[in-house]
């Protein structure tokens, strides 16, 4: 095991093999339906989720991890032996997760140093955050060098969705710079810009064909990427994306994977995402 633990949150979407072989330990959040809450990727499954969701006449609500549950995780790295932890968490401008963070951090100070950082993403751009973390401290880098790779790296993270509808985001409160985009929100086949952590406005495609190509055209127009993500939340489309950008991003050179909940609650189902980092 690496001397440095590296710690995220449960909207990372990150694969179960890649948790396990990285040694990545994950703080889920919430999520609630009505009156039940379940605690995300413990009590309820990716599966299970949508299939609420599609059930419900309720919005699904989130929440942020406790201060107490990052401690714990915290703790247990000092007494398993970890010498510090670099916890990154889903972008400050959409949840408290960071200064939950932030406040354990304070708790354990006397027994193991902390370094939370703002990752200002989501989803596989958080994912692709911590992998290179937790590459780079299992390749033997110390703390500096490994804050030093992932702070180069979150400026140069991109990340795009095309949604199916924007009524998740505006009852959620997370609409950001796309309250633009609401007086149509019902003729349109919305694709946002997450980058930077704030949700933007990126296109108002009138079909969901259309949406899919302006998510491929914006992996052109960004160049020289790597670090490329494909991410979906059940979407029934998914093979007709990945054919289409298959002449330009193979699937052999994706990272591909589901949507948890945490993003499906406020993206609403059958998202497409796109992630990559800038060179």
């Amino acid at each position: 095991m690496s001397r440095i633990r590296i710690v995220t949150d449960s909207s990372s979407d990150l694969a179960p093999d890649d948790i396990d072989q990285l040694d990545v330990q994950i703080v889920p959040l919430s999520i609630r339906f009505g009156d039940q809450e379940f605690t995300d990727g413990l009590d309820l499954t990716v599966a299970d989720f949508y299939g609420r969701m599609a059930r419900s006449g309720e919005l699904p609500q989130t929440s942020c991890p406790s201060p107490g549950a990052f401690e714990s995780v915290f703790t247990e790295a000092s007494e398993a032996g970890a010498d510090s932890v670099i916890c990154l968490t889903l972008s400050s401008h959409l949840s408290n997760t960071l200064q939950s963070a932030q406040t354990a951090s304070v708790a354990v100070a006397d027994s193991i140093p902390v370094h939370v950082v703002d990752s200002r993403s989501v989803s596989s751009g958080l994912g692709t955050l911590v992998l290179e973390a937790a590459r780079a401290a299992c390749g033997g880098d110390d703390v500096a060098t490994v804050l030093r790779r992932i702070r180069s790296l979150i400026p140069r993270t991109r990340v795009f969705a095309a949604l199916n509808t924007l009524e998740n985001l505006k009852m959620g409160g997370r609409i950001g710079g796309a309250k633009a985009m609401l007086g149509s929100m019902l003729s349109i086949k919305p694709v946002i810009d997450i980058s930077g952590g704030i949700v933007q406005e990126a296109g108002k495609p009138r079909t969901r064909k259309k949406a899919m190509h302006m998510l491929y055209d914006k992996m052109i127009e960004a160049n020289a990427i790597k670090h490329i993500a494909v991410m979906h939340g059940g979407a029934p489309d998914i093979d007709e994306f990945l054919d289409l950008i298959a002449p330009r991003f193979p699937r052999s050179s994706l990272r591909l994977g589901q949507l948890g909940a945490i993003i499906g609650a406020h993206g609403g189902a059958e998202i497409i995402g796109v992630s990559w980092t800038a060179a």
